[in-house]
């Protein structure tokens, strides 16, 4: 048997194993296994070469920097999260915005987004936002298929905007650094949330009572105290995301040290606003082990299955088909985005992630996707995970929001709501496509890469 047959049946045993439910990291593990022990069996491996693995993990984590960013900014987000302060931003916003149809909506994707940048984890936003958002908006008249939708739309965007975990991750597989992808990615997240709150009104204007203003006996807070108000609860978030997301644009500081003051930032607002409890922290340290153990775990397992692929001939397999496929560049970016998109209805970003971009990689290289160019690549998979993330019936969003939401909203309304915003994101992937000085701007103002020069290439696209 040939090696690069074999590790097409080790890759398709893979993806049977994944799909069918079971744990990432041990169908990592077991198949990259059981398919080197049957490379020894059959005379092409030797178990000597099994002494590059333990060199290739303490490269790829214990010596990362890049991967102590996870745990802080984690950590920031678990406490934004569980100390209320999410609470107080979707309270004031929502009072700012009251007198406009479609307002709730609006503060919703304006809070939905702040906590996407403040906790880059997709769960804790959408979860959060539909305990907070949801009855409220239930209250006030909302169609629950535009309510459900509006949470599953913004909270999904914590896939994209910085300091986004899914970016951290995909730095880990590119030779590009996180700041990179941060300022790439930055202008497409505040695009997308734009388009909804726009969404949001519009749709509220051309069918009456679908999202209606709150009542004006209910806005009852005069205009100075309402004011004050905002400024207390909106500015310190605000300026801590901008301190921490500036700071590492600017070259101050690189993204784990960045992201440690964020962690510190969030306690000490904690403190602020007089919702710090050592309960809190601890809860919020837990969901921050969870996760970046969680990580580690499938790097180590990934790690292991990636040399084993690459042993049997596997990658430059891969390779070869992708900068085979008709169409030259545009022909590879449009395979590997149907492909990201049909792997994201039944994976975790993290489970694509580990799967898929070592194999892209290398072709897209080989194509000239290369400086910001590879940023407009990056940029463009975390949007078609965030539009996989909420495809009805299996996206992961969904069942987030399901878990929280109150009896009147059924399942049927949050999946049909969810169609419209799919759509929104599928046409902000289409700018971003076309347009891609739309994530190459900032990374060449910031990181002073020769964007004219790339846009140059492109053309040849």
């Amino acid at each position: 048997m040939s090696l690069e047959l074999l590790a097409i049946i080790m890759f398709a045993v893979f993806l049977v194993i994944i799909l069918s439910g079971y744990p990432v990291a041990f169908s990592f593990a077991g198949t990259a296994v059981v398919f080197f022990l049957l490379g020894v069996i059959l005379g092409d491996l030797e178990f000597r070469q099994l002494n590059v693995l333990f060199s290739q993990w303490f490269a790829n984590s214990v010596s990362n920097f890049t991967f102590l960013a996870i745990p802080f900014f984690v950590f920031m987000g678990a406490v934004f999260e569980k100390s209320g302060l999410a609470e107080r931003l979707l309270t004031t916003i929502g009072f700012l915005m009251g007198p406009l149809e479609g307002g709730l909506a609006v503060a919703v994707v304006i809070v939905g987004t702040l906590l996407a940048a403040a906790t880059g984890v997709v769960a804790a936003t959408v979860i959060v936002m539909g305990l907070l958002s949801l009855p409220v908006m239930m209250k006030y008249g909302y169609d629950p298929k535009l309510a459900s939708g509006v949470i599953i739309g913004s909270g999904t965007l914590a896939q994209l905007i910085p300091p986004s975990l899914v970016l951290i991750i995909l730095a880990q597989f590119i030779p590009i650094s996180v700041g990179e992808l941060f300022a790439g990615a930055l202008i497409p997240g505040v695009m997308l949330a734009a388009i909804f709150a726009i969404y949001s009104v519009a749709i509220a204007y051309a069918k009456p009572g679908i999202a209606p203003a709150i009542p004006k006996s209910e806005r009852d807070m005069p205009a100075r105290e309402l004011a004050l108000q905002a400024v207390k609860v909106v500015l310190p978030p605000l300026f801590l995301i901008f301190a921490v997301l500036g700071s590492i644009f600017a070259g101050i500081a690189t993204a784990s040290e960045a992201g440690a003051v964020g962690a510190v930032g969030a306690v000490l607002l904690s403190v602020l606003y007089r919702t710090f409890a050592w309960k809190t922290m601890l809860e919020a340290a837990r969901a921050t082990a969870n996760i970046t153990g969680l990580v580690l775990q499938i790097l180590f397992a990934s790690t292991f299955f990636a040399m084993v692929f690459n042993l049997l001939d596997g990658q430059d397999l891969i390779t070869n088909w992708l900068t085979s496929i008709p169409g030259d560049k545009w022909g590879f970016i449009i395979a590997a985005n149907i492909i990201v998109f049909l792997l994201g209805i039944n994976l975790e970003f993290l489970e694509i992630s580990f799967i898929v971009m070592p194999l892209f990689v290398p072709a897209a290289i080989a194509l000239g996707l290369t400086g910001p160019l590879m940023v407009w690549f990056a940029v463009m998979m975390a949007i078609n995970l965030n539009i996989a993330f909420i495809s009805p019936p299996v996206g992961f969003s969904l069942f987030y929001l399901q878990s929280v939401a109150p009896p009147e909203v059924t399942t049927a309304d949050i999946h049909r709501g969810a169609l419209p915003f799919m759509a929104l994101q599928g046409f902000g992937l289409i700018i971003v496509m076309l347009v891609p000085e739309t994530v190459t701007w900032l990374v060449d103002k910031f990181y002073g890469d020769d964007t004219v020069s790339a846009l140059i290439q492109l053309i040849g696209l």
